[in-house]
């Protein structure tokens, strides 16, 4: 088996993993992440990491889509994998692109389906916050506060992006937070 190169096919414009051998293409695109900020009254469910990356950390449910799933069923798994909550989408809140870790998130506006949710194994912690108790200081991703900040200034059926000051996704948390 040949070993992977990194080339400019003919035809191309940019580097990609290319084998010697046969030129077949490896193609590296963008992960898809899908979830949700479920909310119930003035409250929105959180679940606190217990993996890594951000181990401890605060963030909606939301995880890498899996082949096979829509992104409404990605978001309903990721929802049920984390906080063991049947959830309703209710819309697309937002999508945003990350360009420095290569992923593109499908956020949705959801509603708890059925009373009910505790940790999952993802999570060592679930529990619902209103916006003044929100623990800011410990979000997990600058995606996660994005989400948040359009969930509670959002207009149903406008779908927010990336913030202008972080157009392209590229601005990582501060260090320690």
């Amino acid at each position: 088996m040949s070993r992977f190169v990194r080339r400019i096919p003919e035809g191309d414009d940019r580097e990609r993993l290319m084998c010697p051998d046969c030129g077949h293409v490896a193609y590296e695109n963008p992960k898809v992440v899908v979830g949700s900020v479920v909310a119930e009254g003035d409250t929105v469910l959180l679940c606190r990491r217990a993996i890594e990356p951000r181990s401890g950390y605060w963030t909606i449910p939301a995880g890498y889509m899996e082949l096979g799933e829509t992104v409404e069923e990605g978001a309903r798994r990721e929802a049920w994998e984390e906080a063991r909550a049947r959830i309703a989408i209710e819309g697309v809140l937002a999508v945003y692109s990350i360009a420095r870790i290569g992923q593109v998130q499908v956020i949705f506006r959801a509603r708890l389906e059925e009373p009910g949710f505790e940790p999952g194994p993802e999570s060592l912690e679930v529990r619902r916050f209103a916006w003044a108790e929100i623990p800011w200081e410990e979000i997990a991703f600058p995606s996660v506060r994005w989400a948040l900040q359009a969930w509670r200034e959002g207009v149903p059926g406008v779908v927010a992006t990336n913030p202008p000051e972080d157009a392209r996704g590229t601005r990582a948390l501060p260090a320690g937070r």
